[in-house]
């Protein structure tokens, strides 16, 4: 692993410091009270939110924290936040607001605002004239900061505040409590140049800077010989991986590199965008049969005057080319999208256009929202916004046509074998549950033992969102 720079290495061991004597701190209370403080992290949003969640998580649990799943029995309660669409900030306004009960209840609560809804002034304003029970808020920037922002908050008499508006430099060397040890989120990159006319997140996540090809290996490896099988390698545009590095690598050579790691047994990745995906980076996936033959390739429209506007920039003849060609290479390839239903200027034609893509792919999961107006973006300023009420017959009118597809698709696995990564044990119903290389989630009955294991399952029953097996047998690397 390359050596870190010296001011990375100087926040590492301020933290280390700071840590150690919130430890001590809390081992006092320990003594005081007979149980440790306890934390909840509410997270909202995308893969990148998660993965910070995780890191937060570590570093509050080397403080001398423990998680604890009910607000009421927190001292310590993190919401991180998005901000794509507008109904994800709502849901963290009023859950917000609800914890003002709590703060009341319990002054020596610390209730902290992350995310990327932070990143944005008029948002931080808010939160501050409305919302004084908020102790803490930082940007997606000031992660790394958190053990010096929590200590400030516990003494300040008003809302502490770290917001930076720059690009920092990527911090190595920080550690993350995984939601599951054999699944892991590995940052590849972090922020977007994309600059699509509808999206805030390269005002919030900041311009594309990528991690040393050598840094992230030694983290997979790291995470296989601590049992880790799959992990899912993120950025926003992850195809342009490498290009800001000094040395510059591409997607294709990490990914290459990644999966011939001994004993990683699954390899996935999110998201491409379409502009940047190459047949070549398809290649490298027939390669290797532990990247999973899934692909997350975001359309977001069907029509090429919409995608222009949209600064997508590309067309739907090349995309239709580029997943012809990966259907065309990649045996059984499932494909996921995203899709945005009613943006400036949208006609009729257009969303038969959308309909008509729909129908031509198939994809196997799409995201579809209606189009939220963010500010700070064009696309929020354009004059021909969509009403509401077409927005929401529109939308209705896609999902349905996906829904249908997606059932059919669901139904074709009926008497196949499939394989999949056992997960999860639900002692109640001693059920184990599993996901396949296409992301699908299979229920089937087994012992808890098998959890981490990979197993062939017969589908017994397929049904539209999900598939129930039995177990055919046990497959050891």
């Amino acid at each position: 692993m390359r050596q870190i720079s010296e001011n990375s290495q100087n926040i590492l061991d301020h933290n280390e410091e700071i840590i150690a004597k919130i430890r001590e701190e809390n081992q006092e209370f320990f003594n005081k009270h007979g149980r440790k403080k306890k934390y909840l992290i509410r997270t909202y949003g995308c893969q990148m939110n998660e993965h910070d969640s995780e890191k937060l998580a570590a570093t509050i649990e080397e403080m001398g924290y423990e998680v604890t799943p009910f607000e009421k029995d927190s001292d310590l309660i993190i919401i991180n936040t998005c901000c794509v669409r507008e109904n994800a900030e709502l849901k963290v306004y009023g859950k917000v607001g609800s914890y003002k009960p709590l703060k009341d209840k319990n002054p020596n609560l610390i209730i902290a605002i992350c995310g990327c809804m932070m990143q944005q002034p008029h948002v931080v304003k808010q939160i501050k004239r409305k919302y004084n029970h908020v102790d803490l808020v930082f940007g997606t920037h000031n992660v790394h900061n958190f053990p010096a922002l929590l200590t400030q908050a516990y003494y300040d008499k008003h809302t502490v505040v770290q917001v930076w508006d720059i690009d920092g430099e990527v911090i190595e060397n920080t550690v993350s409590n995984r939601k599951y040890d054999l699944k892991a989120f590995v940052n590849i990159m972090y922020g977007c140049n994309n600059f699509c006319t509808y999206c805030i997140v390269p005002y919030t996540r900041g311009r594309e800077r990528s991690r040393e090809k050598d840094d992230i290996i030694a983290e997979v490896k790291d995470l296989v010989s601590k049992g880790t099988k799959e992990v899912t390698l993120l950025g926003q545009n992850v195809n342009s991986y490498g290009k800001t590095l000094d040395q510059p690598v591409s997607f294709m050579t990490l990914l290459d590199e990644v999966a011939q790691i001994k004993g990683l047994r699954r390899v996935r990745f999110m998201s491409s965008h379409p502009k940047d995906i190459s047949k070549d980076l398809i290649d490298v996936i027939a390669k290797h049969d532990n990247i999973c033959n899934f692909l997350h390739l975001p359309v977001q429209a069907g029509s090429d005057s919409l995608l222009k506007a949209m600064n997508r920039n590309y067309t739907v003849a090349q995309y239709l080319e580029i997943v012809q060609y990966a259907q065309s290479k990649l045996k059984g390839l499932a494909l996921s999208t995203d899709l945005i239903v009613g943006f400036p200027g949208e006609t009729e034609e257009d969303v038969e256009g959308l309909i008509k893509l729909l129908k031509t792919v198939e994809y196997d999961t799409a995201f579809t929202f209606m189009y939220s107006q963010r500010k700070g973006t064009p696309a929020d300023e354009m004059d021909n916004q969509i009403p509401e009420d077409i927005k929401k017959d529109r939308f209705d009118r896609v999902l349905g046509v996906h829904n249908k597809i997606v059932e059919k698709k669901n139904m074709s696995y009926q008497d196949k074998v499939v394989s999949v990564l056992i997960e999860q044990y639900h002692q109640g119903e001693d059920t184990l549950v599993g996901r396949t290389e296409s992301n699908r989630t299979v229920h089937f009955k087994g012992d808890k033992d098998l959890v981490g294991e990979f197993a062939l399952v017969k589908v017994e029953e397929a049904k539209r969102y999900s598939l129930v097996g039995s177990l055919v047998e046990v497959v050891h690397g």
